[in-house]
């Protein structure tokens, strides 16, 4: 059986971004006087849609007026993030683009998904300089869709797109464990965990990936043996 599809998550993926959105995403919600650590924000956030993160922040440590002050908080983050991007030194996580590139030339089909909103996602892709149809083939975002992670519309959408009707013939990448909750639900052959970003391998392993790798270049062994 050959893979027909890998769908990479970016930041802490396939990007390597220093955890910018995550401090950046601690620090707005303690301007507003939520008094949550750095681990409470990736325990509860990581992987997520940055709203939907939020509001599972704000909603666990009991604020009032959550709704209101989710959308404050928001508004907020997504001005202190692109501050903080456009100041930041971002590039591919290592080995990340020698890995996309190779697997569209044994064509695989790379698609890169995000809890971010496509303008956010589009402004890191154009950072790195990375260009649709050389080192990916499509950005799914988490303003794409109706419902973003863990379920599983972002790569069912992805497949859809490339007329793919079996999971089996796609695999999930994710650093956070809501990524690997991601792709089981989407039912792939393989959801797999890599340590490079908001989860340990013992957090990962929470979520009951088929593989943990510590580098992206771990995949190629992982898809050399899977059987017919």
């Amino acid at each position: 059986m050959k893979i027909s599809m890998i769908v990479f998550d970016m930041a802490g993926t396939t990007i390597d971004e220093d955890n910018i959105v995550y401090t950046t995403l601690h620090t707005s919600i303690q301007a507003e006087g939520v008094d949550v650590t750095l681990e409470d924000v990736l325990t509860y956030g990581a992987g997520k849609e940055k709203f939907n993160a939020i509001q599972d922040i704000v909603n666990f440590f009991g604020t009032k007026e959550q709704e209101a002050l989710s959308s404050k908080i928001f508004d907020s983050f997504l001005i202190n993030l692109k501050l903080a991007y456009n100041n930041a030194d971002i590039k591919g996580m290592k080995n990340a683009e020698e890995v996309l590139v190779n697997l569209r030339s044994q064509n695989v089909l790379v698609v890169l998904n995000t809890g971010y909103d496509r303008s956010t996602a589009v402004s890191l892709l154009d950072k790195i300089n990375w260009k649709q149809s050389y080192h990916y083939d499509l950005l799914i975002t988490a303003s794409d869709v109706t419902n973003s992670r863990p379920a599983p519309d972002m790569i069912t959408h992805a497949m859809n797109l490339f007329s793919i009707d079996n999971p089996k013939l796609v695999i999930k990448v994710g650093d956070s464990k809501i990524d690997i909750e991601e792709g089981r639900n989407a039912k792939c052959l393989y959801s797999i965990g890599v340590t490079t970003g908001a989860h340990t391998a013992n957090q990962l392993s929470e979520a009951k990936p088929d593989f943990i790798i510590n580098s992206l270049i771990e995949l190629f062994p992982i898809i050399s043996n899977i059987k017919n």
